[in-house]
């Protein structure tokens, strides 16, 4: 959405942000108005999967964030008097906010798992949110109100059909928009090191994984470790991996990296997966919760990578998938395919033009 935002900004439009405050004066270009919303110190217990997973999302990270950000999101609506709000998908706050004073609101899907129905199969679990939701819409909602998780008028989705293909499940329009690029990450690093006879392989397993990760990249690290044609370049934000062969640094760069990629292990999160294919780049991806399987599957299901079981792949399942994935011209045929349908999606020009419409 920063990009969006600097989109609307040079369009002549006035953008408001609400939010963890600490965390948006971080990313967001200087002299932007933020209001302040409290947030949650979340302690993710380790091992969590499957049900669990999920159960603990909305009953300790949604449900609680929607209670803490409603004030602060209020206020901020109250002093801004915006004519449309845009609502990140999991922030419940604003889509409600919005809604109960009558204003338009847009869902943000910053993640391309809820555009279809990832829960089809399970109609008890998919009883037992919509359980939640209802308690939620009773407590902050307008009467007779909606899913907040799907605006009625628009969701600008960051990615594209090639990648969710069929129908979205959104209860109003969705506009693929494709993903828009980060602000560059201002994280150092000697690009002097990497060597450019060989395919530069980059593993990582996102910023929120740290208490899963270690066995993991320590099996991508042995599986490297067998293949001295290849360069490979972990992010080891937790320092578990001690081998001189491959390059690692707590904080990387990532989207400079991925640049000089040729392929990507990661845990299916959206925005690897997104970035890495913006560069036509295939994927190995090993999904630990949350929406990275719904993530993982769309990105097998069209052709641009391999699926590992992230609790039990070992160096040989991991070095057997890096090698399908940069030998095979069809992964990289499908990336590719996928990077240019981003590209037509439009960008933030055109998550703009959908936001002037509704206007």
């Amino acid at each position: 959405m920063i990009g969006v935002a600097a989109e609307l900004v040079a369009r002549g439009h006035r953008v408001a942000w609400a939010g963890d405050a600490d965390l948006l004066g971080d990313l967001l270009p200087p002299g932007l108005a933020v209001h302040p919303c409290a947030g949650l110190d979340i302690a993710r217990p380790a091992g969590l999967r499957g049900f669990a997973a999920l159960k603990h999302l909305w009953d300790d990270v949604l449900l609680p964030l929607t209670e803490a950000m409603t004030p602060g999101v209020e206020a901020a609506l109250d002093a801004e008097e915006p004519d449309v709000v845009v609502a990140d998908q999991q922030a419940f706050a604003g889509a409600f906010a919005a809604e109960r004073r009558g204003l338009p609101w847009v869902t943000s899907a910053t993640t391309s798992s809820e555009l279809v129905d990832p829960l089809a199969a399970l109609p008890a679990v998919a009883a037992g949110i919509e359980e939640r939701l209802t308690g939620l819409r009773a407590r902050f909602g307008a009467p007779g109100g909606v899913d907040p998780r799907f605006s009625p008028r628009l969701t600008l989705a960051f990615t594209s059909a090639a990648l969710v293909p069929g129908e979205p499940t959104a209860a109003g329009p969705v506009r693929f928009v494709g993903p828009v690029p980060r602000p560059a990450e201002p994280h150092p690093f000697d690009f002097a090191r990497l060597d450019p006879e060989r395919p530069l392989v980059y593993v990582s397993l996102g910023t929120v994984n740290d208490d899963a990760g270690a066995r993991f990249l320590t099996e991508c690290a042995a599986a490297l470790a067998e293949r001295p044609h290849l360069q490979g370049v972990i992010a080891d934000p937790a320092g578990v991996v001690t081998a001189p062969h491959v390059i690692t640094a707590a904080r990387l760069p990532q989207q400079a990296v991925l640049d000089r990629a040729a392929a990507v292990v990661c845990h299916a999160g959206h925005n690897t997966v997104c970035e890495s294919l913006a560069r036509g780049l295939p994927l190995v991806v090993a999904p630990i919760r949350d929406d990275q399987p719904v993530i993982a599957e769309q990105v097998t299901a069209a052709g641009a990578g391999v699926r590992l079981r992230f609790a039990h792949a070992t160096a040989r399942h991991i070095g057997q998938a890096v090698d399908a994935v940069v030998a095979d011209p069809a992964h990289r045929a499908a990336a590719h395919r996928i990077r240019e349908s981003f590209a037509a999606a439009g960008g933030a020009p055109a998550a703009a033009d959908a936001l002037e419409e509704l206007l």
